[in-house]
Parts: C-alpha cells; structure tokens; sequence
C-alpha cells in the first residue's frame, strides 16, 4: 500500500503525528464510458494535523467532474457521491491503517494497539 507523505519518515515519526491528530485519507474519483462507469480510490494520504484536504482531493474531485457524468445510469449518481465525500474531507481510513502496521506504531490507547 502507498501512502503519500510519509516518505522519508520513519514509524515514530508518522507516530507522532498520528497522536498529534493526523490522520489517513483516501478520495474516490469516477470515470465513466457511457454504459461502464468505474469508481475507484486513490493512494492513501497522510494528512498532518491542522493541514486541510480540499487541496488534495481537487484533481480527483474535477477528474470526476470532467470525466464521471458520461455513463448511464450510474455516472450522474457516482459522481455526485463522489463530489460530496470529497468535499467531505475524504475517506479517513486511520483504522485500517493502522491495524496494517505492527502494534509499536498505533497511537496509545487504541484498540488496535491493545488487540495486538
């Protein structure tokens, strides 16, 4: 799995951010070719305490609303839910994440830590 913005960085310090208040997102985008419409999700992202994600979510939010409305029936209605989830800040999939990497790099106090 990719996660974009922790290169270069290592457990402790994405750690640190995660008890800082980061989090992990990922954002949907549509693509549609008139009667197949596909929706997918992009790399995650590390998004660092007090950093908003409009910026990040852009290129998938206009690739949709360039690309997604063209399938029927499902292009207008993906796109749409894609727009708003975006707009939304994203998926968060901390969790999931988390439970991805060995129990020394989940915040105290979760559960995923205490399960492990």
């Amino acid at each position: 799995m990719k996660i974009v913005g922790t290169e270069g960085m290592t457990r402790e310090q994405i750690r640190a951010e995660l008890l800082r208040g980061g989090k992990f997102v990922v954002f949907q985008y549509c693509v549609s070719l008139v009667f197949v419409t596909l929706r997918r999700a992009s790399n995650v992202y590390l998004i660092k305490p007090g950093d908003g994600t409009a910026t990040r979510a852009l290129p998938f939010t206009l690739l949709s609303l360039v690309l997604g409305w063209w399938g029927l029936p499902w292009g207008p209605i993906w796109t749409i839910a894609t727009v708003y989830r975006n707009s939304r800040g994203g998926r968060d999939v901390t969790p999931q994440v988390i439970a991805s990497f060995h129990p020394e790099v989940a915040p105290a106090g979760s559960p995923l830590r205490d399960a492990a």
